[in-house]
């Protein structure tokens, strides 16, 4: 039971840091710079990183408000949510959490994950690896597997996977999006390489409730 929840939460890092959700490194003070939605990247490449993230301005919370099912979400019914705090200078610690489909039981049942995030690439502080605590770590560590792809550039949504595209996370400061409209987090999505029927919104308190492909909207 224990192990299920851990899995539960990791739909919002992978990372999003999440690979969920969710990152840090120097926390300095450069501005993130996000590439333009229109500027497509082939879905043959890896999922490209963004010039430059200030790790202290991403730290926080993130709602996941679309993603790429994964097997370790199908707990997850709802309300998946990324904390990201510091710890060192390379390191950032992620928790992990969503509501699971117990209804009346979900405040006692929650799914919660918690590890670490280390910065791979401190030119861009866009690449990550994500580990969590109690779950095996697979593949080569010393790779990413949580690449910011996307920032705004006041730091209030991101969009989030591992090079191959296997995952994608759409992240939020907020339940509901606010400054971009579903259309344009589509058309981002794919600039970025991806099919954006894979992607299914996830349902927010606060924000949208509809369980739809990232395709139709």
């Amino acid at each position: 039971m224990i192990r299920s929840r851990a899995r539960s939460g990791l739909a919002a890092a992978l990372a999003l840091l999440a690979a969920a959700v969710l990152a840090v490194a120097t926390l300095g003070g450069t501005a993130a710079q996000a590439a333009p939605a229109s500027q497509a990247a082939p879905a043959s490449t890896p999922l490209p990183p963004v010039a430059s993230v200030d790790l202290a301005r991403y730290l926080g919370r993130w709602y996941q408000v679309a993603a790429i099912p994964q097997p370790y979400q199908l707990q997850c019914a709802r309300n998946s949510t990324a904390v990201y705090t510091a710890v060192d200078a390379d390191t950032i610690g992620v928790r992990n959490t969503c509501s699971t489909w117990l209804g009346p039981l979900t405040d006692l049942l929650l799914g919660t994950v918690t590890g670490k995030a280390d910065v791979l690439d401190p030119t861009t502080n866009a690449q990550l690896r994500v580990s969590f605590d109690g779950i095996p770590s697979f593949g080569d560590t010393s790779t990413p597997n949580y690449v910011i792809t996307y920032l705004a550039p006041d730091y209030s949504f991101a969009i989030v996977g591992d090079p191959a595209r296997q995952s994608g996370f759409v992240l939020s400061r907020t339940p509901a999006l606010q400054g971009i409209t579903w259309s344009q987090v589509r058309q981002i999505v794919e600039a970025r390489g991806y099919d954006s029927c894979r992607f299914t919104v996830t349902p927010v308190a606060g924000g949208r409730q509809d369980r739809v492909r990232l395709c139709t909207l």
